[in-house]
């Protein structure tokens, strides 16, 4: 599978129709599609060897030199794109990601659904549009928008604000400047209109491929709650244990407006930037309550420690799990752990949404829909049970 991923920043010129051969479908943009945090199979204070699923290699992505192609992508193997059964994946999206291409603050390659194009780096529709022009694409799975809200700082706005503040003088984030200001009616205008350009690029690219829009679909996938509301934690927002051993230090308060109002809007302008974008050739996969049940913190589920399974490979850990790592803290992200892997979908979440997503690749006959739990235990690829509708 790394072979068909260190294909596609390939730079062969586009092709004057689009290729024959086996299908192929590639996933496009940021840490929710890539497969950040997929190394980790539910979540663990008492050690990394209970709960690492697919070890230090989980983000290598490059098959000559056993490593990253792009520094902090994180294209986990767990990725949801890699269907398997039959089908070719190909994972070209990058954790931290926004609409337009970008350097982060360390100095990393965050390449965005745009053209971008210097040496070696390439915006990811260029890199779709290249080996779109050598493979045949059938189905392209985008999920991008969230980082143009500024996600990652939201989240570590909440967690200081938990941590900063005691419970009889709550210091929300949900009333911080910072936050505010992403969700302000401006703001959410101009990234609905980033995630239609966006889409836009996608089909620009697929076009100069060769394609016609007939010929293969974009799937669109929005967000999904990573947290319950308040009267879903199991653990009290009193003292620090929310955070100090859930690793989900949110207020209760900030809890409900990260679900009824941050989430909601964010999913928002994915919803309305397909339909800004014009496409005809776009279905939707809503994710937004596919975790309910097995959202960090949450009652009915816990650390491998609290429900007493042994480790994520033992019989009925996925039932029993989180599918959303911890939100980690500089002291807490130990040897190999990562704070970018934070409250996102891991092992068992992105199986989970692989699953989603092979049910809307439906044998070719790609569709659109809303993605949840059906029932406990995996199927016959090792997936959590889901049903789309």
């Amino acid at each position: 599978m790394s072979g068909l991923l260190t294909a596609g920043v390939v730079t062969a010129p586009a092709a004057n129709a689009a290729p024959g051969g086996d299908a192929y479908v590639v996933s496009l943009g940021d840490s929710y599609i890539a497969g950040e945090a997929g190394r980790w199979a539910g979540n663990s204070n008492k050690g990394e060897k209970y709960i690492d699923a697919l070890g230090s290699s989980a983000y290598f992505d490059n098959a000559t030199n056993n490593a990253e192609q792009i520094t902090r992508c994180h294209r986990s193997k767990s990725a949801e794109i890699f269907l398997g059964d039959g089908v070719n994946g190909v994972n070209l999206s990058c954790s931290g990601a926004r609409t337009a291409t970008f350097t982060d603050s360390n100095g990393n390659f965050k390449p965005g659904l745009d053209f971008y194009s210097s040496g070696s780096n390439q915006g990811q529709a260029l890199a779709l549009q290249n080996f779109a022009a050598t493979h045949r694409v059938t189905m392209v799975v985008v999920s991008i928008g969230g980082n143009d809200f500024a996600f990652k700082d939201i989240v570590t706005s909440c967690v200081a604000d938990f941590l900063a503040s005691p419970s009889w003088w709550k210091d929300y984030c949900s009333d911080d400047s910072s936050v505010v200001k992403n969700f302000t009616a401006a703001n959410i205008a101009t990234q609905t209109a980033n995630v239609a350009q966006a889409l836009k690029n996608v089909r620009q690219a697929m076009v100069t491929a060769g394609y016609a829009d007939s010929e293969y679909k974009i799937v669109v996938q929005n967000y999904m709650s990573p947290i319950p509301t308040a009267s879903g934690f199991r653990y009290s927002q009193s003292g620090y244990t929310r955070q100090s051993t859930g690793g989900c230090g949110f207020w209760d308060g900030d809890a409900d407006w990260a679900n009824n109002t941050a989430l909601v809007a964010i999913n928002g302008a994915v919803r309305n930037g397909v339909t800004q974008s014009g496409l005809t050739n776009v279905v939707t996969l809503d994710l937004a309550s596919a975790f309910n049940g097995h959202r960090l913190c949450e009652k009915g589920v816990g650390l491998i420690e609290e429900t007493g399974v042994g480790s994520w490979s033992a019989p009925g850990a996925v039932d029993k799990s989180e599918w959303i790592n911890q939100i980690r803290t500089v002291s807490t992200a130990t040897t190999n752990y990562y704070i970018q892997e934070s409250i996102h979908p891991n092992y068992w979440g992105q199986l989970a949404l692989r699953n989603c997503v092979r049910q809307a690749y439906n044998n070719g006959a790609i569709r659109g829909g809303t993605c949840n739990i059906s029932g406990a235990g995996l199927n016959a690829l090792g997936e959590p049970n889901m049903a789309l509708r």
